[in-house]
């Protein structure tokens, strides 16, 4: 059955403000509260929108304000409809 098996997905955020606040901010402290900010974030995004136990989030990415996440094809859908996710983008693994 089709969008049942769990793959790996990146998901790209929208503009955020704060994030982009955090960024700029250089010094380590700065650099674990950015650290902490997106990872509540992106954990909230996913509770918020998909069934708990449902998912598995690897990691979130700093440098671009997004995250990777094991998914299935029907719960990248629902991601994408989200209004803070610019881009959910399935894995390619290069030959």
């Amino acid at each position: 059955m089709e969008g049942k098996k769990s793959e790996l997905y990146f998901v790209f955020m929208n503009y955020d403000p704060q994030y982009e606040r955090l960024r700029a901010d250089r010094t380590k402290g700065g650099a674990n509260e950015l650290d902490l900010y997106l990872s509540r974030k992106h954990d909230q995004l996913l509770s918020r929108t998909l069934q708990p136990g449902s998912y598995k989030k690897t990691l979130s990415l700093v440098i671009v304000d997004g995250f990777s996440v094991e998914i299935t094809e029907d719960q990248a859908s629902v991601l994408r409809s989200a209004k803070e996710v610019r881009l959910v983008e399935k894995n390619q693994e290069l030959a």
